[in-house]
């Protein structure tokens, strides 16, 4: 049986009372999803209970998991996919040195380039430039069928569609370039639409839903970050798990060099648009304390209340957690699918939930309050206002 209505239960954490909404928000990144289970089974351990859910990609694997199964059964069905797609590929004891492990790591991802990922995706028989023109198999290099069985055996679709989390999924029309949110309460998911959010060409082919073709969302955004502000009904806890840190040293080989480019490319547009969010509203906030010294004879003013109206805005804490990688994960990280980096992955998650509810005191602070600020409390930052 699933959770009653999230907004009659009692909104308080383990730690710290939370607002009327608590949303998750899970970037695209391929094997770096396993972080974000981590991220999931430790705020379910904190008692942080999740009103809506946001991805795109992995993310949207990750995401439809979660609201398709009631809380009980979240994690063993995370679970479930990720020992699923790690099983194609050896695991064996190996010494704890970085240059030992970036050549298990690379040569682990070059495995999954010539076999696929079980339960995920399978390389085509005949190779695209074969194939005939406009048909799925031209237009990719793997087959992404096994993928909608994994997700059916793993995932309530009536639960995700009709159950109390709400599950927001990002996806590009493939003619139009045209960004599109496939949202519980407008419209019925299924394995399609997380599919076609993660649906990254070549390598994966686009997805066809209602006589449109989708690929992968992070094509144009790796956050679904905007999408839940823009929809925000309710003052908001959100916990965005971003896969790339946008911060990182200085490359020294080439490796570096292919690592550091995937995680600018990936990183720059979710830092874009939280500053960008953020920076709105501290304009709109400045414009309400100057509405608010207005005199009383223009309260009723058509102009002011326009004004008003457009500078409304509800509370936001937004926390980032930010995977790191460790100095032995290369530019091919986010296809290495073995079950060693997954569960170091899965663990890292865990830690930063755990170090972030270690500060729980400064969100309880910021909730509190009812303001917006912006946190990384991994790091010991300071919250961004």
């Amino acid at each position: 049986m699933a959770d009653a209505d999230p907004h009659k239960r009692h909104r308080a954490a383990r730690s710290m009372p939370l607002p009327e909404c608590v949303a998750l928000v899970l970037q695209g990144g391929g094997a770096l999803g396993s972080y974000q289970a981590g991220v999931i089974e430790a705020l379910a351990e904190a008692d942080v209970a999740i009103d809506w859910v946001a991805g795109i990609s992995i993310g949207a694997i990750n995401a439809a998991i979660f609201a398709g199964n009631p809380p009980e059964r979240r994690i063993e069905r995370l679970r479930a996919f990720w020992d699923t797609v790690t099983a194609g590929l050896p695991s064996f004891p190996i010494y704890d040195d970085p240059r030992i492990r970036e050549f298990v790591h690379e040569w682990s991802a070059a495995s999954v380039m010539t076999q696929g990922v079980p339960g995920f995706f399978r390389p085509r028989m005949v190779p695209p430039m074969f194939a005939p023109p406009g048909s799925c198999g031209a237009l990719s290099f793997y087959d992404s069928a096994p993928l909608a069985d994994t997700l059916d055996a793993l995932i309530d679709w009536e639960l995700a569609n009709d159950g109390p989390v709400r599950l927001s999924i990002g996806a590009v029309e493939v003619e139009s370039g045209n960004f599109h949110y496939f949202d519980s309460r407008q419209c019925r998911i299924d394995a399609r639409h997380v599919m076609a959010s993660g649906a990254l060409p070549p390598g994966l082919p686009p997805v066809e839903i209602d006589g449109k073709w989708y690929w992968d969302g992070g094509l144009v955004s790796n956050t679904p970050l905007t999408h839940v502000l823009d929809h925000q009904e309710a003052p908001t806890l959100v916990f965005q798990v971003d896969l790339f840190s946008a911060t990182a040293d200085r490359p020294r080989t080439l490796m570096d060099v292919m690592s550091r480019e995937k995680e600018i490319r990936y990183s720059s547009r979710t830092r874009q648009v939280s500053r960008e969010r953020l920076r709105l509203r501290q304009e709109r906030e400045a414009i309400r304390r100057v509405l608010a010294k207005l005199p009383p004879d223009l309260a009723d003013d058509p102009d002011v209340l326009a004004l008003k109206g457009q500078a409304a805005e509800l509370p936001v804490s937004l926390v980032h957690l930010i995977h790191r990688a460790n100095a032995w994960e290369g530019g091919s990280r986010d296809f290495e699918f073995s079950e060693r980096t997954m569960r170091d992955h899965w663990a890292a998650g865990r830690e930063a939930i755990a170090e972030t509810m270690a500060q729980s005191q400064v969100l309880a602070q910021n909730i509190a309050d009812g303001r917006t600020a912006a946190f990384d409390l991994t790091r010991r930052a300071q919250p961004r206002r």
